[in-house]
């Protein structure tokens, strides 16, 4: 389905009925991430997949897409499905999205998981680090995608998990360069709502990879101390849900069902 947004088109799927869960995938990912989970939890609950701004079927507003400026997007399909009491659920950047409607909406989310995501701004050294980014990817978009994918895995998981890789590395290529480098600097300038995580009401969690390549699962640890948030940790990845599928989907339904 699509909504009409700003002149462009936003692309979502919903699925089953129930109380809501919004499902935001992560950086050069899209809605597609969630093929397999979804089934999982349709039968009891409604849920929505969204792709964000400059991903998937979704196109581009402009040359930086702020966190922000995904949130407002999405509460626009929220609107339009006339969602109340929402559950969402992250992935990465997903998890800065949500973060970031809780921020300007939070009396329309009732609880959050964040799945290797974090709550904590760019450290200056990232913030470089996406500045390359965004000049490798202009040069070459297909080397910095096929990069980007393999290096989300455990090098322990990469063989193991070939044919998923491959198969994301598909749905990256998708992503335009105009995309790929608007969410870079998006997620660059971002803010620290480590301090919104912590006084957010609702039921909260992080999924969280013992050997994530991304976000270090000692700060992640201490991240949760501080803001007083569940944590569960994987033997993994930065990508959880795929890593640790069984495992993520259990403890994501007993989140969900206990929260």
């Amino acid at each position: 389905m699509t909504l009409a947004y700003k002149g462009i088109k936003i692309n979502y799927m919903t699925s089953g009925k129930g109380k809501p869960l919004v499902f935001f995938h992560g950086f050069i990912e899209n809605s597609t991430m969630w093929d397999d989970i979804i089934p999982y939890f349709s039968d009891r609950y409604m849920c929505i997949t969204i792709d964000l701004l400059g991903h998937g079927k979704t196109a581009c507003l402009g040359y930086i897409h702020t966190m922000e400026d995904m949130a407002m997007a999405t509460k626009a399909v929220s609107d339009a499905l006339k969602l109340k009491d929402i559950i969402l659920i992250g992935h990465s950047m997903g998890g800065y999205v949500a973060l970031a409607y809780i921020d300007l909406f939070p009396k329309a989310v009732s609880a959050l998981v964040l799945v290797n995501s974090t709550s904590f701004p760019d450290s200056e050294e990232r913030k470089i680090n996406r500045g390359r980014a965004i000049n490798l990817v202009k040069r070459n978009p297909d080397i910095y995608t096929s990069m980007a994918i393999a290096n989300l895995f455990a090098e322990k998981n990469r063989s193991q998990f070939k044919t998923e890789i491959e198969s994301i590395k598909k749905e990256a290529s998708k992503t335009s360069l105009q995309g790929i480098i608007s969410a870079l600097e998006g997620m660059k300038v971002r803010k620290d709502r480590s301090e919104l995580l912590q006084k957010f009401k609702g039921s909260k969690i992080i999924f969280a990879g013992k050997k994530d390549p991304v976000l270090s699962c000692q700060q992640t640890m201490a991240e949760a101390k501080l803001c007083e948030t569940k944590l569960r940790v994987f033997d993994g990845g930065h990508m959880s849900y795929l890593e640790n599928h069984n495992e993520f989907l259990k403890f994501l339904d007993q989140f969900l069902s206990f929260k």
